[in-house]
């Protein structure tokens, strides 16, 4: 380990609490801090069997010192770098795929106890809700971008989505 990389023993405990105080305070599902070879990611995880709104879920703080950048075959960074494509990545070349217009946090009906907006073999009409995506506090009503059946739904409810993830499948 070089002197510039901190320790776990040497992780700032405080600058922990602050991300986890500013993650809950901008309802965040995540965020990562990089500075030279340090990163720190701090997460929030929401249970899914008694999903509430209004409750703030509990913080978890993960830190890891950033993978170097290596030659290509040298260690487990060029193994994450040469990764063969993922199911997910195929699926956002289908232009029947509903990509994620935001980061947030999934929600597949409009309340807790409510049935689903779809599931697989529904019908939809362009324009319709398919999921929300809460953002900042905001509830985001995600309409289908097509006319079709709904053949996939490739997210929980209360998942984390990044921008770009594919959502469902419309065919």
């Amino acid at each position: 380990m070089s002197k510039s990389s901190p320790s776990n023993k040497e992780i700032d405990q405080n600058l922990i609490r602050t991300i986890a105080e500013l993650i809950n305070e901008a309802d965040l599902s995540e965020i990562e801090i990089e500075k030279d070879d340090f990163r720190v990611r701090v997460t929030r995880s929401r249970p899914t069997e008694a999903l509430t709104y209004a409750a703030p879920p509990p913080v978890v703080a993960q830190a890891a010192p950033a993978a170097p950048a290596a030659p290509a075959g040298a260690g487990p960074a060029s193994v994450v770098e040469s990764a063969p494509t993922t199911p997910a990545d195929d699926l956002a070349a289908n232009p029947g795929t509903l990509p994620s217009p935001m980061v947030g946090t999934t929600y597949l009906s409009p309340e807790p106890d409510a049935d689903p907006f779809v599931d697989v073999g529904s019908k939809v009409s362009e324009g319709q809700t398919v999921v929300i995506v809460e953002a900042m506090k905001t509830m985001n009503q995600i309409p289908a971008h097509r006319s079709g059946t709904i053949t996939k739904i490739l997210v929980a409810d209360a998942q984390p989505v990044e921008y770009g993830e594919p959502l469902v499948v419309i065919e």
